[in-house]
């Protein structure tokens, strides 16, 4: 309430006097840039207690983290490397079996044209030892003899005589020198063996001369 009696301010001044018992207190604001009294003690508490969630990593995290991913880019450059390595050496290897293979078989066919020049000087002394021993000039004597060393030299030479009377005619491995219609045969047939056929290994050698026995037409 305003006391406007007070002689001591005369009669136009008047004092103010807080008034009690309103209920309506006011309270000052803040200055701009002041913190709010209460707000001070609320912003220490948050910043003690720090932000809810960690977002940041540290060096040693960060650290960590690129040598794990470095440590697994170069497992997974090793083990493409090792697969790399892998199909070469399969390829090195299979190329060098065929290489063994291809010289094995070159070295066969190789030694196989040797002996067979050699072998082939010695078929005509081959064939007259036949002609022998069919007239039966060879008998027991050392004729014989001669002829069974030199025949078990030859086969372990690698040369195999063929040709029988008997044997189906086949223009592969006989030469037909005579033909002789033949009502005992159906088929083209060896009638006799004039000279005797070779192979040397795998090798035909010589084909047989042969005589043939045709069926007779009807």
């Amino acid at each position: 309430m305003t006391d406007k009696s007070n002689p001591e301010n005369g009669p136009d001044e008047s004092v103010d006097t807080p008034s009690t018992g309103s209920g309506n207190e006011s309270f000052p604001e803040p200055a701009e840039g002041q913190p709010v009294e209460g707000a001070t003690e609320d912003m220490n508490f948050v910043e003690a207690e720090g932000p809810d969630v960690e977002t940041s990593l540290s060096d040693a995290d960060l650290s960590f983290l690129e040598d794990a991913s470095t440590a697994s880019s170069s497992t997974a450059s090793d083990e493409v490397l090792a697969a790399e390595r892998l199909a070469d050496l399969q390829r090195v290897t299979a190329e060098y079996a065929n290489y063994r293979k291809r010289t094995e078989a070159n070295r066969e066919i190789e030694r196989e044209r040797t002996v067979g020049e050699v072998v082939k000087v010695l078929l005509p002394v081959l064939d007259d030892l036949d002609r022998a021993e069919k007239h039966g000039d060879l008998g027991d004597g050392p004729f014989a003899s001669i002829a069974q060393k030199l025949r078990g030299g030859t086969e372990r030479m690698g040369l195999k005589p063929f040709g029988a009377a008997g044997d189906a005619f086949d223009p592969q491995l006989h030469e037909a020198i005579f033909q002789q219609p033949s009502a005992e045969v159906e088929v083209e047939t060896v009638a006799d063996v004039v000279e005797t056929g070779y192979y040397l290994g795998s090798t035909l050698l010589r084909a047989a001369k042969v005589v043939v026995s045709t069926p007779v037409s009807a």
